[in-house]
């Protein structure tokens, strides 16, 4: 088993791979060539998760009855812009559910479509804005489609979120809190590629937002554990079957003026089983 290493020069929908390591002896094993594509398709299913919960933390903090605090909906388009491309169902908002419903505008030469349901865990006992509280996050036909190339990936599966240091948007953009932490965690996630073969993710991660008027600042870190290897983000298995670890060697951080496509700092090590 060798690995390889890429620095991340996209949150967004692009992943520079920095370097490949090539192993100088195989042990009598039989190889598969290294292509980078795990390391690609790790990087895009990660950015995806992250721009999701970045629109869900968006939703919720226009309600409320779900965040637990005043709803900002006059002033949050001027700090975290308009979302393209998204209308948000609050029919069942009294259960304390939101769906994202993408409609397929391309934004950004992204196309997304399909939904996200958000539904607090234990609610209205439990507001977005506690400290420990649960938000379920449930891909239900998730697509995101390359407008110039065609190259799709589609989501289905469960990822929950979790508050721990409390507080909320508000408290975050107009009320100096010092930061927000969430910590995301998903199991089995299944991941299409173009429509042909399938993937499996497992997620574990922490994000930190901090804000300084008028950038909004995200780092990401890994927290996962498997096959002996700590400080994961992702792992599971490609889209050719092969077992795969995603590791945060720096965490990811990224800020609003800058973009999630131009981070400012970020290395992940992927390694691939059989891969040379």
């Amino acid at each position: 088993m060798t690995g390889s290493k890429r620095s991340l020069k996209f949150i967004g929908a692009l992943v520079l791979i920095s370097s490949l390591f090539l192993a100088s002896c195989k042990k009598k094993q039989e190889f598969k060539n290294e292509d980078g594509q795990a390391a690609v398709d790790a990087g895009n299913v990660q950015n995806e998760n992250d721009a999701a919960i970045y629109d869900v933390n968006s939703a919720i903090g226009d309600q409320g009855l779900l965040s637990g605090a005043a709803s900002f909906s006059s002033r949050s388009s001027s700090v975290l812009g308009i979302i393209c491309g998204l209308n948000v169902d609050t029919t069942q908002v009294y259960q304390g559910i939101l769906t994202l419903n993408y409609n397929g505008t391309v934004c950004n030469n992204r196309k997304r479509e399909g939904q996200i349901k958000a539904t607090i865990q234990n609610y209205p006992t439990k507001k977005w804005k506690q400290v420990g509280c649960v938000l379920k996050l449930e891909y239900i036909g998730f697509k995101v489609t390359n407008a110039s190339t065609g190259k799709s990936i589609l989501l289905n599966g469960i990822v929950y979120v979790t508050n721990e240091s409390g507080g909320s948007w508000v408290d975050l953009l107009f009320f100096a809190k010092a930061n927000l932490i969430h910590k995301v965690d998903g199991s089995g996630i299944k991941v299409k590629y173009d429509g042909i073969k399938t993937a499996e993710y497992n997620i574990l991660r922490r994000y930190t937002y901090t804000y300084s008027f008028p950038i909004l600042t995200l780092k990401g870190e890994g927290l996962g554990s498997s096959d002996g290897k700590t400080n994961l983000e992702n792992w599971g298995t490609t889209r050719e079957g092969d077992n795969f670890t995603s590791e945060v060697i720096t965490p990811v951080i990224w800020n609003s003026y800058c973009g999630s496509e131009s981070p400012l700092q970020g290395e992940i090590l992927v390694k691939v089983d059989s891969k040379e």
